[in-house]
C-alpha cells in the first residue's frame, strides 16, 4: 500500500516525504472520512509517527491545495478535512463534533447571487446541523 500512497502523493504534485506519506496512509487507509488536524495528529502519535501538530496542519493544507482533500469549516475555528473530494453536502452532529455525508439525492440551492465580475462560483457547501430531539 505504501507504494500506491507514495504515488498518489507524487501524482498530486507533492514530494512524498516520510511524514507526508505516513499521514496520507492514515488519512486514506480507512475510506471516506472527515477529521480534524487534531484527530489526525492523535492517530499519528498512536501509530508511532513522530510528527508535530504544525506539520499535520501543513500537510493537510498541502493535500487540500493539491486536490487530495476537501476542507470544511464547520464550527467557527473548527475545520474538518474530507477525503471525499466529490461535490456533496454534510450533516454536522452538534455535541458530538461529527460530520456525516449527505448521501440521499441532490440538494437544490436556488437564487444564488451573481458572483462579482471576473469571478465564478466554485461550489456551494451545505452543512445541515443535527441534534437529538428534545
Amino acid at each position: 500500500m505504501r507504494t500506491s500512497i507514495e504515488q498518489r502523493v507524487r501524482d498530486a504534485g507533492l514530494r512524498p516525504t516520510r511524514q507526508r506519506t505516513a499521514l496520507a496512509e492514515l488519512l486514506f487507509a480507512k475510506g471516506d472520512r472527515h477529521l480534524s488536524a487534531e484527530e489526525l495528529h492523535e492517530e499519528a502519535l498512536n501509530a508511532g509517527v513522530a510528527v508535530s501538530l504544525a506539520t499535520v496542519y501543513n500537510a493537510l493544507h498541502q493535500f487540500t491545495d493539491a486536490g487530495l482533500l476537501r476542507i470544511l469549516a464547520v464550527e467557527g475555528s473548527r475545520t474538518y478535512f474530507d477525503t471525499n473530494t466529490s461535490d456533496h453536502h454534510h450533516f454536522f452532529v452538534e455535541g458530538e463534533n461529527r460530520v456525516l455525508d449527505i448521501c440521499s439525492g441532490p440538494v437544490t440551492v436556488s437564487n444564488l447571487p451573481e458572483p462579482p465580475e471576473g469571478m465564478e462560483i466554485a461550489n456551494v457547501d451545505i452543512i445541515v446541523r443535527l441534534r437529538p430531539k428534545r
